[in-house]
């Protein structure tokens, strides 16, 4: 009779694990050390790169239009925030209440533009914020105020993404904040009123503790997904326009890396801003766990 193999027990866990590390290697490990590979270099031609070193770096600390579509697009970030978080909260409590008619579908209805892709909702904003023949305009005519070049003035373009991103993904967050209201115990809301207080006092004692883990990992989400923003200015704002007063940075390392052909300088933009996010991140995190303490 033979003996089991000895060496079977030890073997099989990595067996099992070998599929995931294979695609893990492949699609994020390789990436991301072919990606450094890049940022080292800088393209000279079509097949033809140099080694530089640091230089891609330095050129990026030099580069004002990159830090200034690097404002732009933390500009986007915070006014998103501020605009989709109160405006989610709201509608949760709303949608969460068991007496509103069709309640179902009012939650479906909200989180719909979660599912459109964003350059269909460009270009269907783009019909919105025309000047003359924009819906928008035309609305606030009948209000006596002036109509607004929402696509093509500098002053204003900006406030324009930030309209429509809080339109496209105020839903999502809808959804994590009404799953939030109702992890909290009904018990505690009944304790409260018991102890005389009022709607505004149970919000403030019992509904914002009980959310604010929910709320905190969407500032974070919510500040990441703004420093990936290219589709939406692309087609709404044509290419970040007009000039750079919309251009952010996934739209600026897009003309760097793929039009003008400088993947290196690309590639060190990407971990440039890779760095700046996890600081931004890192600095939430320490800030949700005081709030939290």
């Amino acid at each position: 009779m033979k003996r089991p193999w000895r060496g079977a027990p030890a073997a099989a866990p990595w067996c099992f694990l070998a599929p995931f590390l294979a695609l893990f290697a492949t699609f994020t490990l390789y990436p991301l050390a072919y990606s450094v590979y890049l940022a080292l270099r800088q393209s000279v031609g079509p097949g033809v790169d140099l080694y530089v070193g640091g230089d891609n770096f330095a050129r990026l600390l030099r580069d004002e239009v990159f830090w200034g579509a690097l404002g732009r697009t933390a500009y986007f970030a915070a006014g998103s925030i501020l605009g989709q978080l109160p405006l989610a909260l709201g509608l949760a409590l709303l949608v969460n209440q068991r007496r509103l008619w069709l309640r179902g579908l009012w939650r479906t209805t909200l989180f719909l533009p979660v599912l459109v892709g964003a350059a269909f909702i460009a270009v269907g904003f783009r019909l919105i914020f025309g000047v003359q023949d924009g819906v928008l305009n035309q609305l606030l005519g009948r209000f006596g105020v002036p109509a607004l070049d929402w696509l093509r003035d500098p002053d204003v373009v900006l406030n324009t993404l930030v309209l429509t991103g809080v339109w496209m993904f105020t839903g999502f967050n809808m959804v994590y904040f009404l799953a939030g209201l109702q992890g909290i115990p009904g018990e505690l809301y009944e304790a409260a009123a018991i102890d005389g207080a009022g709607p505004w006092q149970r919000f403030r004692a019992v509904t914002l503790p009980g959310i604010w883990p929910i709320a905190a990992f969407l500032i974070t989400a919510s500040t990441i997904g703004s420093f990936g923003l290219f589709d939406l200015p692309w087609v709404l704002t044509d290419r970040g326009g007009p000039g750079r007063a919309s251009t952010t940075v996934m739209v600026y390392l897009y003309e760097r890396g793929f039009l003008a052909g400088d993947i290196g300088y690309a590639a060190a933009m990407g971990w440039l801003v890779t760095l700046v996010l996890l600081i931004i991140a890192l600095v939430q995190l320490r800030v949700t766990r005081a709030r939290a303490d």
